[in-house]
């Protein structure tokens, strides 16, 4: 259900998401790889897999042959690589099925230090072609970042309003940029709660 999570900004001080839909070949990652399964390893898998292992050994010890003192890795028996590899699931393309990836972020430096990563998307591939739907939030860096705060971090025994100045308070949005000289402040709450939360 976390995957769903972000639906609550539907019915939160935030602007509603816009859906950008796309139809066509698969194209859109879910999130970083285009829609895969993963399956046990075929001998033709296995077979390649451990020849490029052996060949991945053999260019690193030349590559390094003229180090002084330097000791070559030892290339095992292409059974062994291949017994390694039969064992191994490899990554193939979704011919049929969903995904639902919620909304990708992260804290860096501090427990409150939200990154936004990716926007939530759903997608549907049937042999080489895909359905999606994605959610797209205004400004999404500072867009995500502050519903994260206010989700997470502000007094849910509040009213919405109180949680939103508790919000602009310990987690501001305020940010300067300089053109020609000529600096701007920009207020991105302005522009990212719904108007009845705006000052």
């Amino acid at each position: 259900m976390k995957k769903f999570t972000f639906l609550k900004t539907y019915f939160s001080p935030f602007k509603p998401l816009k859906l950008k839909f796309y139809i066509g070949k698969t194209t859109i990652g879910t999130p970083y790889f285009l829609p895969r399964v993963w399956k046990k390893a075929t001998p033709k898998q296995a077979t390649e897999a451990a020849l490029k292992e052996i060949e991945k050994i053999k260019k690193y010890n030349e590559r390094n042959s003229y180090v002084d003192g330097f000791e070559p890795r030892i290339i095992k028996p292409f059974k062994d690589y291949y017994d390694e590899k039969i064992k191994c699931e490899f990554a193939s393309p979704k011919k049929i099925g969903f995904d639902f990836v919620g909304l990708g972020w992260k804290i860096k430096w501090t427990d409150t230090d939200f990154r936004f990563e990716y926007s939530p998307t759903w997608s549907f591939v049937f042999f080489g072609y895909q359905i999606a739907i994605i959610f797209y939030a205004p400004e999404q860096d500072r867009y995500w970042e502050s519903w994260l705060y206010y989700e997470l971090e502000t007094d849910k025994t509040k009213t919405r309003k109180e949680r939103v100045e508790m919000m602009r308070e310990k987690f501001p949005q305020n940010w300067t940029s300089t053109i020609d000289g000529k600096s701007t402040t920009v207020d991105y709450y302005n522009v990212i709660l719904k108007k009845k939360y705006i000052k």
